[in-house]
This record gives structure tokens, sequence and C-alpha cells, in this order.
């Protein structure tokens, strides 16, 4: 039977070349927009869009094309077997209605590159003097900036999916311990220390820079919370670039108080947009940016990379890449 194919016109121009090499005989059926559909430059009936596989690219917009990728998915009757998705997170409610219809799903890795170099970016201009030595120049005074050197510095990265495991690249590449707290603890040769959750505030108490690299669940929600400030090292860094549900933000106006942490930078905030009267925007010890630290300008040809690898595994029958576990998206997970 043909596999039948369902993703953008624009994702289809392109990968067409590359994909007929691994599925030659596939119908692929773009959609051009909202609950509008193509086969071979033709327009089809939306009764005919069955998909085997459906490809969600980051072109496939929120507003026009995701709903109509989502909505062939419910209404294939169970023909969709499996759906290469853009998110990098599961915790979105659609994700949930996907798995609860039998569809697998790969998630993206794509983002992690960017996201990577953001925190690192951040991490190393607030580490080293530069603000000081900005100042300095300020008051035309010559004058050292002494400081701690990023390769004595010590992180704990908490999670460590696609994401931390670009960001402890970069962050070995400096030669600073790395502790990493996640469920499983076998060792990673980035890795300098791996410990449970039970141990965050532990390891924190040790680090210049917490990292905040996980999936939101009911173990991670709130996890910043005072108890969490209350031990956190005096002068460290706090990143989270995962989801600001994770970060108690009253507690955390507490911390910065008293230098715990010293900085907070916030790719996430508990309410996304945050307000335009929300504290968060102006304190001296805070950055904010508008969940744009995964924005970087590689991320569709990875992501189309993904899929079309992710595809020959699939018609190979092997194991794909990043599939997301069903409980990921909320469902219970089921007994082996």
């Amino acid at each position: 039977m043909t596999m039948q194919i369902l993703m953008t016109d624009a994702a289809h121009r392109r990968i067409a070349d590359r994909l007929a090499k691994i599925v030659p005989d596939a119908e692929v059926v773009t959609v051009t927009a909202p609950e509008t559909f193509e086969f071979r430059g033709q327009p089809i009936a939306a009764e005919q869009v069955k998909p085997e596989v459906v490809f969600f690219s980051f072109d496939s917009r929120p507003s026009t094309t995701n709903p109509t990728l989502f909505k062939r998915i419910f209404k294939a009757g169970g023909a969709t077997r499996w759906a290469q998705v853009q998110a990098a997170g599961m915790d979105n409610p659609v994700f949930r209605s996907v798995a609860e219809c039998g569809v697998r799903m790969t998630k993206s890795s794509a983002q992690a590159t960017p996201i990577a170099e953001y925190v690192v970016s951040h991490a190393v201009s607030l580490l080293a003097p530069i603000e000081a030595q900005a100042a300095a120049q300020k008051a035309h005074a010559w004058k050292q900036t002494r400081y701690h050197e990023i390769s004595r510095t010590r992180w704990v990265m908490v999670g460590y999916g696609a994401i931390g495991q670009e960001i402890a690249k970069r962050v070995k590449a400096f030669g600073a311990h790395l502790t990493v707290v996640r469920r499983s603890l076998s060792p990673d040769p980035l890795v300098d220390q791996v410990v449970p959750f039970e141990d965050l505030r532990k390891a924190s108490a040790q680090a210049d820079v917490v990292v905040l690299a996980c999936a939101l669940n009911d173990q991670t929600r709130n996890m910043c919370d005072e108890a969490f400030f209350q031990a956190l090292n005096p002068g460290a860094l706090l990143i989270n670039i995962s989801r600001g549900a994770m970060v108690d933000e009253d507690a955390l106006r507490a911390g910065l108080d008293r230098e715990q942490p010293r900085r907070a930078v916030l790719d996430v905030t508990a309410i996304e947009p945050l307000p335009e009267d929300h504290w968060l925007w102006d304190h001296p010890k805070v950055r904010v940016s508008a969940h744009t630290s995964h924005a970087g300008d590689g991320n569709q040809d990875r992501l189309d990379e993904l899929f079309l690898e992710n595809l020959r595994r699939y018609v190979a029958g092997e194991p794909l890449i990043r599939e997301a576990d069903p409980s990921e998206t909320g469902l219970a997970r089921q007994p082996a």
C-alpha cells in the first residue's frame, strides 16, 4: 500500500529530492492554506487526506497549518502511524491528544544548538567582568578587573536531553566542572558527576551556574522554591531555558535580594507573554528574553535532516531518533 505523507508545501519544496530517494513511491500531500491540500500540484479533497506520516516543520504556523495538520491526524481514522514534530518538549496538551490516538511521535533536537549557545553566551558574559570593564571605560578609569576563571567554575544542570548535551559540550570546552541532575544515574563522558533530583539543593550549594534544561512535570514544577534559593550558593547564576513554571518567581525575587542567585537569566516565565507591568522586566539583576533562545537560523535545516533520517528508519523498521514516550505527554506510563 502506498505511503501517504503530509507536510507543508514549503517543506516539500525543500526536501522533495531527498525524500524521493527514501520513499520514491510515496504520495506526498501538501498543505497550501488552512484545509487546502494538493497532490502533485493539483488540489485534492480533504476526505482523501489520510496520512500515515505527518511532518510538522518549523514553517507549520500555529495559526494556520498547525491546526490543519493536527486535524488530519484526528480525522485519519487510525491511518496516521508516526508524526515528526518540531517541538522539543511534549507538555502541549495537543500532543497528549495525538498520543491517545496511538500515533508515535518523535521530538525535535534542532533547537538544541541555539539554546546551548544562548546559555553559554549569557553565562560567560556574566562570569567574565565585561560589565565592570564597560563601567571602567565609561569612567575613563584605567584599572584591572579580576575575576573567577570560567575553567574553575562549577555548573549544575537539571536535565540531560538533546539540549543538555549540547550545553555540556560547550561548558566542558571551557574546562568547567559539570554536575547533571537527572533520573538516570548512568555516567557520561561530558559529565563529571550525575546525581538524582533529591540531591539538587546539595549540588546547587556549590554551584557557580545552575541551568534548568529539563521537562516540566510534577517533579520539576516549582522545584526552584524558597528552600532551593535558601540552599543556593551565594553569587551563583540561574539560567532557565526550560519552562517558567519551574521557578517560584516570588521566591526568586527574595533570593535576588540576598544574592541567591546573584543574577538570573530567564528565557521563560510563569506567564507568557510576560505582562508589561511585571517586576521581572526592570529588575537590575534579571535578564528576560521572550522564549526565544531556540530561534537560531539553522533550525529548519537540522529538523529537515532529522525527519529524513527518521523516515529512513521508519521505512526500514529501525528505532526512531528521539521518539517520545507517551507518558511525556501526560498519559499514564504503560506497564512493561
